[in-house]
């Protein structure tokens, strides 16, 4: 085969072909009102929903005809109170977290790559873009068309468009690359331009894309809580007041009987009739069935608690009835889902947006800056003050700013007011410092402190002798689990296996008898 060259400076998309640079700077799947992409639903899916139209519906949409099941989709979300809440929910809890840009290397050309991505992801625009990007979870996939600004000096999003599920669908051979519905070929679509379209479609589940979309999942929980909220209303309607029981004598005529009629008919609405002094209304208990009035109720958050599951993985959170200590073993959303979320998403914009924006710019890469979103880890921060308050004693060396990470403390400024424990001094300042070395009280300080000295001098030897001897069943199993460990979560969470394998017994002797003698020479007393 004859080897193609393209002129330098040619960049190539994912299908080898050259980038159609004059197509980045206009809209090519904008709507339009007689075209087949219309932005206007004409029909309602959801109000006419039954067994039957649901079945087909979705055998239709799993046969590439999704658009009745991408109207659904979206009318779920608008009808529903409690799909929409749990759905939001998944969303912002991906769309709420920081967004950070890593450099491939230390190298300077490497961090000047991830600097300019850096640059367009703390656009407003490009958090309404993950924004949109996050609707595939409901519907599969989601689509925004990049229009690209070459105004400058560099090709940068002028905007992100968001763009209707249902100018597209899958190819009919794969099922699986997205494609434009366009005038040219609206059966099977035409390919999308490269580097012009953000396309994300979730992986939910293993299979063909259309079928993976959460309202899919969840349509036919949706269709039976429609019919029971639409059946509790005609039972409230019915059973919610009380019977009306209208009464006449033998000598009424049919028009006081129809008098009658009309007022038992009109006391309903109107709470008040009047009618001859020869008749009377009785009002009966409402009529019930056993359980009747609290089995739609049920029903109803039965489907919720099912829809709960199947959008966030659980149900603490999210439905009535659990008890606080219950729910904060559960997140919004479960981590094991919120983390591949994240995953997910990261993939598509290292994909669709940064190795353009990098293409475009500076010419492939042989590696490139990714965009990556961090979940952060829910600390048990009691039990790790536990440890730390066991083991630093013992000789355990953390370092100060791991433990602030973990807590979010920032670092204390040169001249902060620090807090400290009760009792002890805090640490000197450098301007007190300072200001004790400028005074003429080293003379003084020395003097208190040589009648002691000798002592103490010599009480620090003997301690120290034999340290190391005592630390040993101390020091080695910890020294061990941190030589096992792979991580510094991994070693805090095996950290409790190891008190029983430690032994303390002579350590603790020793440094009773030590302070038995330190006490002897008043360097010692019973709260230290």
């Amino acid at each position: 085969m004859e080897k193609v060259t393209y002129e330098k400076g040619t960049v190539l998309g994912p299908d080898g072909q050259p980038i159609q640079k004059k197509v980045l700077t206009q809209e090519i799947a904008k709507a339009s009102l007689t075209g087949v992409r219309n932005a206007w639903h004409n029909l309602s899916v959801a109000s006419g929903l039954t067994p039957q139209y649901l079945a087909d519906l979705l055998q239709r949409a799993a046969n590439n005809d999704a658009n009745d099941y991408l109207i659904l989709a979206e009318e779920m979300e608008e009808k529903d109170l409690h799909y929409q809440s749990v759905l939001g929910t998944r969303k912002r809890a991906i769309s709420g977290l920081d967004v950070t840009v890593e450099s491939a290397s230390d190298d300077a050309k490497d961090i000047q790559l991830a600097d300019a991505v850096r640059s367009i992801t703390r656009t407003p625009e490009f958090g309404m873009m993950v924004d949109d990007a996050l609707d595939g979870l409901g519907k599969g996939y989601s689509v925004n068309e990049i229009i690209w600004d070459r105004t400058g000096s560099l090709w940068k999003p002028a905007r992100y468009e968001y763009r209707d599920a249902r100018f597209f669908k899958f190819d009919p051979v794969t099922g699986r690359k997205l494609r434009l519905i366009d005038e040219e070929n609206n059966y099977e679509g035409v390919p999308l331009p490269a580097y012009k379209f953000i396309v994300h479609v979730p992986r939910l589940k293993t299979g063909l894309p259309i079928r993976g979309g959460l309202a899919r999942l969840v349509a036919v929980a949706y269709m039976c809580k429609a019919y029971t909220l639409t059946d509790w209303l005609a039972f409230a309607e019915t059973f919610g007041m009380p019977l009306r029981v209208g009464r006449y004598g033998p000598s009424a005529t049919p028009d006081d009987i129809q008098t009658l009629i009309n007022a038992i008919a009109n006391i309903g609405t109107d709470a008040a009739a009047a009618i001859p002094e020869s008749m009377r209304i009785d009002f009966e208990n409402a009529g019930t069935t056993s359980g009747g009035d609290k089995l739609y109720k049920e029903l109803a958050e039965w489907l919720d608690q099912q829809v709960s599951k199947a959008v966030l993985g659980q149900t603490m959170t999210a439905d009535s009835g659990s008890s606080q200590a219950q729910a904060k073993v559960h997140n919004e959303v479960r981590m094991d889902i919120l983390k591949a979320d994240a995953k997910q998403l990261e993939y598509t914009l290292n994909r669709d947006l940064v190795k353009p924006f990098i293409d475009l710019n500076f010419g492939p890469q042989e590696n490139y800056p990714t965009i990556e979103i961090p979940v952060p880890e829910p600390e048990d921060l009691e039990l790790m003050a536990n440890i730390l308050n066991k083991l630093v004693p013992m000789g355990l060396r953390v370092e100060e700013s791991e433990v602030r990470d973990k807590l979010g403390f920032s670092d204390p400024a040169k001249d902060a007011v620090l807090l400290t424990a009760p009792g002890t001094i805090p640490a000197p300042t450098d301007s007190a410092l300072n200001h004790q070395q400028g005074c003429n009280c080293a003379a003084h300080s020395t003097a208190m402190n040589r009648e002691q000295s000798n002592s103490l001098d010599d009480l620090e030897d003997e301690a120290m002798a034999d340290w190391q001897k005592q630390m040993q069943p101390v020091v080695d199993p910890i020294q061990k689990l941190a030589e096992e460990s792979q991580d510094y979560d991994e070693f805090l969470a095996r950290l409790p296996e190891l008190f029983e394998q430690m032994d303390a017994t002579e350590l603790v002797k020793q440094l009773a008898l030590q302070t038995f003698k330190a006490r002897g020479l008043g360097d010692a007393s019973d709260e230290a």
